[in-house]
C-alpha cells in the first residue's frame, strides 16, 4: 500500500517543515525529516512553560517509568523495538547508548537518554530548535503536530477547532482486552442481545453468588492513585466499573452486566448477570470487555476479572486505565500515514494519535516524519506492511471503530494471523516477529532509497 502526496492547492512551497512538540515523537519526526534532507523547524515550549508532569528542560523527556519495556520477542514491544533499530530511529540509538541493567526488559538513564537526543537534535544542521510555546497551527508549509498527550489548553483548543471538539479527547476511559484463544468457550457462548445482530458477542455467565462475590472483590480492591494533574471527573458514560458497584451491589446488574435477551443456551434461562465481550479487531483475535473501564491496579484486574466464569485462564492483551490523555479520533480524522484527512498540510504523531507508550510514540514520529518528507519531496511512499509492528499500529489507527476508539499499545493481536495449523502461543507470537522482521526489511530498503 502506497501513502501518496495529496494534490492541493494549499499546499505552500515554504521549505521548513514544522514540529510541534519535542517529545519522543516531535524528535524522532524532525530527526527523519532532517535526514531525508528537509529542513525543519521544532518547537518545545520547555523551559518557557512547563506542563504539570514535564521537569526536565532536555527534549525526549520521559514523565514516567524509565523502562522502555520487555526486550524480547515474546512480547510485541520488543519486536517493535528491533524494527525501529532496523530503521536507523534516533530513539534507539538513544536508548542503546543509555541503557541500564533491567533484565529482561529495556530500561535507560533517564537523564542521560533525554540528554542525547537533546544534543542531537540540536546539532544537527538543518534542525532548528524553537524554544517557544506555540499556541495556533501555522496556516503555511507542512505541519507535524506531536504536542503529547498534555498538550496545552490553547493548542488544544486549535486541535478542536480543526478536528471538531467532539473527535478530540481529554481522558481516555480503557476498558481491558483479552486474547480470544484464552476464553473458555465451554462456559462463554456467543450471541446478541435478544438475537439482534447475529452472534457479536462472547457472553460470560455469573450465578448470583459468584456476581456478589465480584462486586465484593471490586469494593475492597487496591485502585491507582491519580496524580495532581489527573483530577478526572467521571462522567455516566465512562465510569470505572469499581465506582459503579460501590454505588449498589446491584448497580452493574442493571447496568453493563445486565443478563436480559442473553440466555445461556446451557439453562435456556437468563443469567443472574452476564459479562459481555466485544470484537476488537479485524482478525478477531482480541475482545474487550464492555463497560469495564477502570482506575484498579494491574494486579487486581488480573486477579478479579479471572474469576469471572469463561475467563479464568484470560490472558490480557491490554488491562484497563483511566488517565489524562489528550489524543484525537484517528480513525475519523487521520489518513493511513498519519495525515489529517481535512488538510493535506497536517500530520499528527505520537500519544495525540491514540497509541500508547514511549515505543509506540517514536515508531509515529519514524512514520510521520517520513510521510512528510515524502510530501515536501515530492514522493509517493510505501506504508510499511501490516505483518509488521510498525504496520500493524498504522493498521490500527486507520481501520478501529471510530465509535468507540481509545488508546492501544502495540500487541500481536493486531498483527495478521500466520497461516498453517494452531501453534503454541510462544511459538505463534515468535513465528509473528520472525515474519515482522523479515518483510520490515525490504520496506527500509526502499524508503532509503527514495528518500536517501
Amino acid at each position: 500500500m502506497l501513502w501518496r502526496r495529496q494534490k492541493d492547492s494549499t499546499v505552500s512551497n515554504t521549505p521548513k517543515i514544522t514540529v510541534i512538540g519535542a517529545g519522543l515523537a516531535g524528535c524522532e519526526a524532525a530527526w527523519q525529516a532532517a535526514r531525508a534532507g528537509c529542513p525543519v523547524t521544532l518547537f518545545e515550549m520547555k523551559p518557557q512553560r512547563f506542563s504539570e508532569a514535564h521537569q526536565s528542560s532536555d527534549l525526549a523527556e520521559l514523565v514516567c517509568s524509565n523502562s522502555l519495556r520487555g526486550a524480547g520477542m515474546n512480547n510485541a514491544v520488543g519486536c517493535l523495538k528491533e524494527e525501529l533499530r532496523r530503521c536507523n530511529t534516533l530513539f534507539m540509538e538513544a536508548a542503546d547508548a543509555t541503557a541500564v541493567p533491567a533484565g529482561g526488559a529495556l530500561a535507560v538513564d533517564r537523564e542521560g537518554f533525554s540528554a542525547y537526543i537533546t544534543e542531537r537534535i540540536a546539532s544537527h544542521p538543518l534542525i532548528e530548535l524553537q524554544r517557544q510555546e506555540l499556541s495556533e497551527i501555522p496556516d503555511e508549509g507542512l505541519v507535524i503536530i506531536a504536542s503529547g498527550p498534555l498538550t496545552s489548553a490553547s493548542l488544544s483548543s486549535e486541535i478542536a477547532r480543526l478536528t471538531g471538539s467532539e473527535h478530540l479527547y481529554f481522558y481516555d476511559a480503557i476498558a481491558p482486552i483479552i486474547e480470544a484463544d484464552s476464553i473458555d468457550f465451554s462456559i462463554a457462548w456467543r450471541a446478541s442481545r435478544y438475537g439482534r445482530g447475529g452472534d457479536d458477542y462472547v457472553n460470560c455467565p455469573l450465578n448470583r453468588d459468584q456476581y456478589m462475590a465480584f462486586v465484593a472483590a471490586l469494593k475492597e480492591a487496591d485502585k491507582v492513585p491519580g496524580r495532581d494533574f489527573e483530577k478526572i471527573i467521571h462522567f455516566e458514560g465512562c465510569m470505572p466499573v469499581e465506582e459503579m458497584a460501590a454505588r449498589g451491589d446491584l448497580t452493574l446488574a442493571f447496568g453493563p452486566m445486565k443478563p436480559v435477551g442473553l440466555p445461556d443456551p446451557r439453562t435456556g434461562r437468563d443469567p443472574f448477570a452476564v459479562l459481555q465481550l466485544r470484537q476488537d479487531n479485524l482478525h478477531a483475535t482480541l475482545y474487550n470487555m464492555v463497560g469495564f473501564q477502570t482506575k484498579l491496579t494491574y494486579p487486581e484486574q488480573r486477579r478479579i476479572f479471572s474469576t469471572i466464569p469463561g475467563l479464568q485462564q484470560a490472558r490480557f492483551a491490554r488491562l484497563g486505565s483511566m488517565h489524562r490523555n489528550t489524543f484525537i479520533n484517528a480513525p475519523r480524522c487521520l489518513h493511513n500515514g498519519l495525515q489529517f484527512k481535512d488538510d493535506p498540510r497536517l500530520f499528527f504523531s505520537g500519544q495525540i494519535t491514540g497509541v500508547e507508550g514511549y515505543v509506540e510514540s517514536a515508531a509515529t514520529g519514524l512514520l510521520a516524519g517520513l510521510c512528510a518528507a515524502g510530501q515536501q519531496k515530492g514522493q509517493s511512499l510505501p506504508l510499511p506492511p501490516a505483518t509488521t509492528a510498525l504496520g500493524s499500529l498504522l493498521h490500527h489507527l486507520a481501520t478501529s471503530s471510530p465509535e468507540d476508539f481509545q488508546p492501544m499499545n502495540v500487541n500481536y493481536g493486531l498483527f495478521p494471523p500466520l497461516e498453517g495449523g494452531r501453534m503454541k502461543r510462544s511459538e505463534r507470537r515468535l513465528a509473528m516477529a520472525e515474519r515482522a522482521l523479515t518483510d520490515i526489511v525490504p520496506w527500509w530498503q526502499k524508503m532509503s532509497t527514495i528518500l536517501p
